[in-house]
């Protein structure tokens, strides 16, 4: 399979399942925020998918509207058999052209893999920069008085990989 054999597209109600089933074990490790069934369901239509040419789930990213022109990457997750083989820059991809369409100007996400984000043209950014709204789902989080995520933030007017 390759990068071109992959369909992306956005995720609809019975996507809920599959993506937590994908995302699941990623959380367990403490490599990405374990989802909940309840914000899967409240953002799905954020969810963009990478599915082969069988219909099979092999990736997912959400863009979420964060505050006035400025979306946030979450939730981005490729299958381990799938991973290096391009399926994380078509998402990431996807991601960036939705949050342009949206209107924003300005993406940002809050990660452990800091280096992917920036042949996306992000840069570290000091969260405290980010808008408190963000910290709403922050508190959440298992992980919220000792956060050990890196934010990243990106222009969208400075183009693409």
């Amino acid at each position: 399979m390759n990068d071109m054999d992959i369909a992306i597209r956005r995720a609809r109600l019975p996507d809920v399942g599959p993506i937590l089933e994908l995302t699941r074990d990623f959380g367990r490790e403490g490599v990405m925020l374990p989802l909940s069934i309840g914000d899967t369901v409240e953002r799905i239509r954020n969810f963009l998918l990478a599915r082969t040419p069988d219909g099979r789930l092999i990736g997912c990213v959400a863009v979420d509207p964060a505050w006035e022109r400025l979306m946030e990457i979450r939730s981005l997750a490729v299958a381990r058999e799938s991973q290096r083989r391009g399926v994380g820059r078509r998402l990431m991809l996807a991601a960036l052209d939705d949050a342009r369409e949206f209107g924003a100007e300005e993406v940002f996400s809050l990660t452990y893999v800091p280096d992917f984000f920036r042949r996306f043209g992000f840069e570290r950014t000091d969260r405290n920069a980010l808008p408190h709204k963000i910290w709403l789902a922050c508190v959440k989080c298992p992980k919220f008085s000792d956060c050990d995520e890196t934010a990243v933030i990106a222009n969208l007017a400075a183009g693409r990989e």
